[in-house]
């Protein structure tokens, strides 16, 4: 006996912080390596930086991970359900958590930050140079606005037009014109397997801006489709995209 494609509608999965574990660590979803470890990245800069920042922390998982922190070490989250997720896992540990509303107006000083970390989160290039020392660092890594888009293309969704042309070439120059000289940078697209639908709908239900309004019921008949094409190949295919851009305040 094997779960049907009924049986993978009518599962309820609820998708808490920024963790992908539940099928990721039982292998029902896979992403190939990034040639780069942003996380190697930014704890290697941890020995030098005495206020930190970590924007968009989500639960706190990726940010509780890189301990010893620094002394002032600092997160926001603006998505209202991790809030209290990141105070419970980050507190403990000297971290100050901020919810916030907008990426313009973030709720620090002026020229506070040694280190800002941003993975996968939105971010204003001016309102990050206002709270950035001189000669500090910012460390982002970012989901590019081509991201899975086969997922849009199998469902016959449209792609997000608000992110479509996010990718390398316009942050960095968006940078550049704020304030920062870049250090490096790199953009791949690697693929993200999926073994069954049922990950897949997991998916789409914690991103949802990838297919906007996604549910299991208007996009019945092409996520059948998708459900034969996994029964037969054993997995569905993607391409991510990403890119890192590490920057210094002049």
């Amino acid at each position: 006996m094997k779960k049907t494609f009924e049986d993978f509608l009518n599962e309820t999965n609820q998708f808490l912080g920024w963790d992908f574990s539940f099928i990721t660590e039982t292998d029902r979803m896979t992403s190939e390596p990034l040639s780069w470890s942003y996380g190697s990245m930014a704890y290697s800069l941890l020995p030098f930086v005495k206020v930190m920042l970590d924007m968009g922390t989500g639960g706190g998982e990726f940010l509780s991970k890189l301990r010893p922190l620094p002394i002032q070490t600092y997160a926001t989250e603006g998505y209202e359900p991790n809030v209290s997720l990141a105070i419970n896992r980050l507190e403990p540990l000297g971290v100050n958590v901020f919810p916030i509303e907008s990426d313009e107006e973030l709720p620090f000083e002026n020229q506070f930050f040694d280190l800002i970390l941003n993975k996968h989160e939105s971010y204003s290039p001016k309102g990050i140079r206002r709270v950035m020392k001189r000669d500090g660092i910012f460390l982002i890594q970012q989901v590019g606005g081509q991201d899975c888009i086969e997922i849009n293309n199998a469902l016959g969704a449209p792609i997000n037009s608000e992110y479509e042309k996010w990718n390398l070439q316009t942050a960095l120059a968006e940078l550049k014109e704020s304030g920062f000289r870049i250090l490096s940078s790199k953009e791949e697209y690697p693929y993200q397997r999926f073994y069954d639908l049922g990950s897949l709908i997991y998916y789409l239900n914690a991103i949802p801006w990838q297919v906007e309004k996604f549910n299991v019921e208007d996009f019945r008949e092409n996520l059948l489709k998708l459900y034969n094409l996994i029964e037969k190949e054993g997995y569905f295919d993607v391409r991510q995209h990403r890119f890192y851009i590490k920057a210094i305040a002049i």
